[in-house]
């Protein structure tokens, strides 16, 4: 029976519901709006991981505010990439890995999807070795730590469904708002901070082998092969279209310039120990040094933040990947279906954060050498994958005219794919050869 409208109530065979209408235009795209947000805030703030955290806090503390520049060129190269993934999510409905599939085939869906896996599974382990760091400087185990840390990543995905998952996850994102708070609290001139943001310079010592190899460090941590499959994935599940184009760009531009911001911030905290002229090994040991001189609660507020970037960096990467195997092998791969309705897709996700979790827990496991495994493998595999997004943007005939790459999209995009190739092999190369430029 067809339902039927009287009196502003609708009335159904099965239900009543009472409907609303928001007149207003201002406050309808701003509920549109908040109904579209999450995905490009998620994708660019989870990128802000473990691995970030070190990385940006060493650029700090080794070179002060010298590096706040590259931050802002990467600001709209870290946007414009996943715009591109934006638009073949929402027009295709599928995600990254499928479409490579389908349009190149077999061979290459096969090479990009093995790299991700490989890659994404490595970097988890990561991401479990920083929270077992963290907190053992907080005096909990790692055989404590590390177990109920997947066990809780693990709850929250297979229990929650997509909206819950997604607004957890975004809290946990704004959670890092409190790294400015640590930026405010190192009182860092700001006439310094704004020159050296937007204006160029070298560190004092010039263009040396060390600076090099951190510039390449900060631009490899803060564009991410899994970061193209994750937002595609994640826009199909939550079945975007194209009305909701404009509404999701805002979304990943909100993400881009959140974690840019909040990558600064992370340098900002490493600088006062440039200031003070202390060197640390890793974040861990920083927070330990910072505590005598800005408090106890910098110290606690950097391992706490350790864990939640790695946190959030292992539920996005995991998913990532279990998206992706999802789509290739035909399984039931959405976060909007129970685990009894997908089970190989949550079994997929399941596996990967206890296996990855269990190594970190091996004794004398090879940490460092998976952390070198890492950098190579993401090295290498970047360009190849920004390379497949920008052929997807050129098929006229997948996107359609209006959706598919403008001229001056093809030309901004080129130059990013060749200075992010030629950087990805330097940097392997220096991983794999050390020597070779000392």
């Amino acid at each position: 029976m067809e339902a039927e409208m009287k009196n502003g109530i609708h009335v159904n065979e099965d239900k009543l519901t009472k409907t609303r209408v928001v007149k207003s235009p201002v406050l309808r795209r701003i509920l549109t709006f908040l109904m579209v947000f999450g995905p490009g805030l998620i994708v660019m703030e989870a990128d802000n991981d473990a691995g970030a955290v070190s990385t940006y806090t060493q650029a700090g503390a080794q070179y002060g505010t010298k590096l706040l520049w590259i931050l802002l060129i990467l600001l709209p190269v870290t946007y414009f990439c996943q715009e591109m993934v934006v638009r073949l999510g929402i027009a295709t409905g599928e995600g990254h890995a499928a479409m490579i599939y389908k349009r190149f085939g077999k061979w290459w869906g096969r090479f990009s999807l093995f790299d991700l896996e490989l890659v994404n599974f490595l970097t988890l382990i990561t991401e479990f070795a920083a929270i077992s760091l963290a907190l053992s400087k907080m005096g909990i185990s790692p055989y404590l730590s590390v177990p109920v840390s997947a066990i809780g990543l693990i709850f929250l995905v297979v229990s929650g469904g997509y909206l819950r998952w997604e607004r957890v996850t975004v809290v946990l994102c704004l959670l890092d708002a409190v790294w400015l708070v640590l930026a405010f609290m190192s009182h860092a001139g700001i006439v310094q901070v704004a020159h050296d943001t937007v204006i160029p310079g070298m560190p004092r010592g010039g263009l040396t082998t060390n600076l090099f190899f951190m510039i390449i460090a900060i631009v490899g941590t803060t564009v991410a092969p899994w970061q193209l499959f994750f937002q595609q994935s994640c826009i199909a599940d939550k079945k975007l279209r194209f009305k909701d184009l404009p509404f999701e760009r805002f979304d990943t531009l909100i993400g881009a310039v959140f974690t840019v911001i909040v990558a600064g911030s992370m340098m900002l905290v490493g600088n006062v120990l440039f200031q003070k002229g202390i060197s640390y090994e890793d974040p861990a040991q920083m927070a330990g040094i910072l505590g005598p001189i800005l408090g106890s609660f910098a110290k606690n507020a950097v391992l706490l933040l350790m864990c939640n970037a790695a946190v959030l960096g292992t539920m996005a990467i995991s998913l990532s990947s279990s998206w992706a195997y999802g789509e290739v092998m035909g399984w039931e791969h959405t976060l909007r279906k129970k685990f009894k309705e997908a089970p190989q897709f949550y079994c997929f996700f399941v596996g990967a954060i206890l296996f990855a979790a269990a190594i970190v827990l091996i004794p004398n496991a090879p940490l460092q050498l998976i952390i070198v495994g890492v950098q190579v493998l993401a090295g290498l595999m970047l360009p190849s994958a920004i390379v497949f997004l920008q052929l997807l943007l050129n098929d006229k005939e997948l996107l359609g005219e209006k959706f598919s790459n403008k001229p001056w999209n093809n030309a901004i995009n080129w130059v990013i794919i060749t200075i992010l190739f030629i950087l990805s092999a330097i940097l392997a190369v220096q991983v794999m050869l050390p020597g070779l430029f000392s």
